[in-house]
């Protein structure tokens, strides 16, 4: 009879144990993560070299100048970041698969060598692999580039992914997150990059001129485990990661994508409607990602003020993205480093603005900017190298990486520093000129008399 008493309690005991086991195979770890840089120093583009880019293109006139100069001055980038090769030698307006393998292989091979290098794993270790390439997928794909030269197990769990934008990183995190649930045991790599030689724009459609301003080359491959046996060797936790897609949305959708111009040439149009986008994808993934990060006082008190807004809202008929984006949200209250995406200066101030973070928050996210451009999916990896190089990272503080990507789409997540973290890694050879004096680039100065008006009468 006490049996019977019993049973319940040993369900209850069997439930609670089968729930810890899941919770703990859950987890997810990274070991650590390289950044590329060239060793080829041809490649900078500095004022010099985007201005002969930009004479080549003939088909440009005085407006698309102008406009070309008041962006760049705009854009924060600096003197320093890196081209494409065949951009660089003046092959843009005919690039070959052969220079679109090369960029791929000397990014992916030379982040991939440093990686093993540097943990000490071998590559037939490896069990997981993910790559993620927006605007190159040739057949066979980039993962089984990357097998056949390290010579990988024939086991491995392999998975290319294409055309998800900026963001593109932190979902391939999330796949490797996913399959940790499932794989014991397992070490993931995960390399993010983008193919900028083969789309570069060589047009004059000014909303697609707007990418040869910002995207540069770049990219990271990192190392991830849900071993626990390696927890000491991790240099962060995944704690949490939250995926928003607005692709339903029309306006959305249609804001950042890869077309054709009237004239035929490629290239990929950035609309005045990215910011509107942005901002509400962000703010339906903070309204699942606050409760996960936020203490529950601080929850109750943007509950409150958020709702006497929405009424404000409602009576001025507001429809402003600012009006929502992070209205009253402290997320200082639960992070303590910001992560962000660095796709430009409007990007990074409309983000600031928008969640209320001072310039040190800031600081990071416009340094990556400056010295190495928006390498897209793999530039948030250049910001949190500024935060390790200044060492910034402390045992225990966690960091809010907000990425945002065509689609359109919002990924963030949020990582636990597991020991105090000073690795000067990519920005070894410059972290102590930055922050510089003065983020200024010299085109105004070397170019301004592209605005003088007595030009709007000659032919150029």
């Amino acid at each position: 009879m006490a049996l019977l008493y019993l049973l319940p309690l040993f369900y209850i005991i069997f439930h609670l144990y089968k729930w810890v086991h899941q919770k703990r195979g859950q987890c997810c770890y990274m070991l650590a993560y390289e950044c590329y840089k060239p060793c080829d120093e041809t490649r900078r583009l500095d004022t010099e070299s985007c201005a002969r880019v930009v004479w080549r293109n003939k088909k440009l006139g005085l407006e698309e100048y102008r406009f070309l100069l008041k962006n760049m001055v705009s854009s924060g980038i600096g003197e320093e970041t890196y081209g494409p090769r065949n951009v660089v030698e003046g092959r843009e307006e005919s690039p070959s698969l052969a220079e679109a393998f090369s960029e791929m292989d000397e990014i992916i091979f030379d982040t991939l060598d440093k990686l093993f290098a540097r943990t000490d794993i071998s590559p037939s270790e490896i069990d997981v692999l993910v790559v993620n390439v927006s605007l190159f997928s040739p057949a066979p794909s980039l993962t089984s580039r990357i097998i056949n030269r390290y010579n990988l197990r024939n086991d491995i769990k392999a998975f290319n992914l294409s055309g998800m934008g900026c963001s593109a990183s932190v979902v391939a995190v999330d796949l490797v997150q996913q399959l940790f649930r499932t794989y014991k045991n397992k070490l993931a790599i995960v390399v993010s990059t983008e193919s900028m030689g083969p789309n570069w724009y060589c047009g004059r459609e000014k909303s697609m001129m707007l990418s040869n301003i910002l995207f540069r080359s770049g990219g990271c491959s990192m190392l991830l485990t849900n071993n626990r046996a390696l927890k000491h060797k991790a240099i962060l936790k995944l704690n949490c990661l939250v995926r928003t897609h607005f692709g339903s949305n029309d306006e959305a959708y249609e804001c950042c994508m890869q077309v054709e111009d009237q004239q035929g040439h490629p290239g990929f149009r950035l609309t005045k409607k990215l910011p509107k986008a942005a901002a509400l994808a962000f703010t339906m993934n903070l309204q699942v990602l606050v409760p996960k990060i936020l203490p529950l006082r601080e929850q109750f008190g943007y509950v409150i003020q958020s709702y006497y807004e929405s009424r404000i809202r409602k009576s001025t008929s507001s429809t402003k993205p600012e009006a929502v984006l992070g209205a009253g949200l402290n997320l200082k209250a639960g992070i303590e480093h910001f992560c962000l995406h660095p796709g430009g200066r409007a990007v990074i101030d409309g983000t600031g603005k928008g969640l209320g973070l001072d310039e040190y928050d800031l600081e990071p996210a416009r340094m990556a900017l400056h010295r190495f451009g928006n390498t897209s999916a793999g530039g948030l990896w250049y910001v949190l190298g500024y935060m390790e190089a200044k060492k910034r990272l402390k045992k225990g503080d966690r960091i809010l990486m907000i990425s945002l990507g065509a689609g359109f789409k919002c990924n963030n997540c949020v990582w636990e520093v597991m020991k105090d973290l000073e690795d000067p890694n990519v920005w070894k050879d410059c972290i102590d000129r930055y922050p510089p004096k003065s983020l200024a680039n010299p085109f105004q100065e070397r170019y301004s008399w592209i605005n003088d008006e007595y030009l709007s009468f000659v032919r150029l």
